[in-house]
């Protein structure tokens, strides 16, 4: 029986055996289902119901085209987060650059192939909320470990990003380092005594004022400008 309010996942991954493994997971649960599949990048991106899911669970190396560039494709920039797709990226390795670089080009998040079933259900169900940052804990250390290289890299744009920080008010700036943590919102109402939803509004202007796609890329910001440092 289908659920029509069911989060629609689609898989691009190049071993059939994987992802018959995440379709039989994720089909299992009432509150999802698998809508399509590629085998790589190149595939995904020629798969007009690639754009039609909520959410993508894409493996980094694939042949063709690998996760990164697929990402970038699919990822329309003029659109804000919550009108295209999200993207959890798949990565075989803790501290991978693929990962980070997957994450510029605009994913919600990664996520080890080997996390158990029920994080990767999680997951899904997080980044398909926009509510919080995936696996806060392997993102952050991920950022952590290439802070310098995400500093070294922004050297350039620096400015510009500083300006747009500074643009902020003293409360978001407050909830912009929170979110830099990882906290997610419910989190960032009990710290600084806010009800939920006047969170959820400042979350929205400090996306809109850093022009971030989404929260994962207000955490590479936070890392580039230096508000938050490993």
């Amino acid at each position: 029986m289908e659920n029509d309010n069911a989060i629609k996942v689609a898989l691009v991954d190049d071993q059939l055996l994987v992802r018959s493994g995440f379709r039989m997971l994720i089909n299992s649960q009432e509150d999802m289902q698998v809508i399509v599949e590629a085998s790589n990048g190149r595939e995904a991106i020629a798969t007009p119901l690639m754009n039609q899911a909520d959410v993508i669970l894409m493996d980094v190396r694939m042949p063709e085209m690998d996760g990164i560039e697929a990402t970038e494709r699919l990822l329309d920039p003029s659109k804000t987060a919550a009108e295209g797709p999200k993207v959890i990226v798949l990565t075989t390795f803790d501290m991978d650059e693929y990962a980070l670089s997957a994450i510029q080009a605009g994913a919600s998040g990664f996520l080890l192939k080997d996390a158990p079933p029920e994080e990767l259900l999680e997951s899904i169900r997080t980044v398909n909320r926009g509510d919080a940052v995936i696996a806060p804990s392997t993102t952050r250390r991920l950022l952590d470990h290439m802070a310098p290289l995400l500093k070294k890299e922004s050297a350039q744009g620096n400015e510009q990003l500083s300006a747009l920080v500074d643009s902020l008010t003293r409360r978001e700036r407050e909830v912009f380092g929170l979110i830099a943590l990882g906290r997610s919102n419910p989190e960032i109402a009990e710290e600084l005594f806010l009800s939920e939803a006047t969170v959820k509004t400042h979350v929205g202007h400090i996306l809109a004022k850093l022009d971030a796609r989404d929260r994962v890329q207000a955490v590479v910001i936070a890392y580039q400008t230096g508000v938050v440092s490993p």
